[in-house]
């Protein structure tokens, strides 16, 4: 796997005006992401990847669905139905409403490489700051 990271993509215009529309009140994760932004970058997951290989999911959104997942006491396979079919994930993980989401096998592979390389330490420090 191999990440070149990129800039956090804006929220696409149809999701925010679907997620505006089914929470006018707002929730928590239309909430975390107007506040606080994407919260992470790709930037900070640079050593666990390689330059060379296919490229890996975007290390940013698999940090902050581990945290979403947590928050909800989720399984790996409710997590990525959840980035699939939740208007509200969509908003905070700036993806289009059609976005097909990713095999939740990802996700273990993504806290696998946090732990071997003991970042999941610096995982948690980044969201408190």
């Amino acid at each position: 796997m191999s990440i070149h990271p990129k800039n956090i993509p804006d929220i696409p215009i149809e999701t925010v005006q679907v997620a505006r529309a089914a929470f006018p009140k707002g929730n928590i994760y239309l909430q975390i992401r107007d506040t606080l932004g994407s919260i992470y970058e790709d930037e900070a997951f640079v050593e666990l990847f390689s330059q060379w290989g296919q490229p890996a999911q975007s290390p940013w959104r698999l940090a902050l669905i581990c945290v979403m997942q947590f928050v909800e006491n989720l399984s790996d396979r409710q997590a990525a139905d959840a980035v699939r079919a939740r208007i509200d994930w969509k908003y905070a993980l700036s993806l289009p409403l059609t976005d097909s989401g990713f095999d939740f096998s990802i996700l273990s592979e993504f806290r696998t490489r946090l732990v071997n390389s003991g970042m999941e330490q610096k995982l948690l420090d980044i969201l408190l700051s």
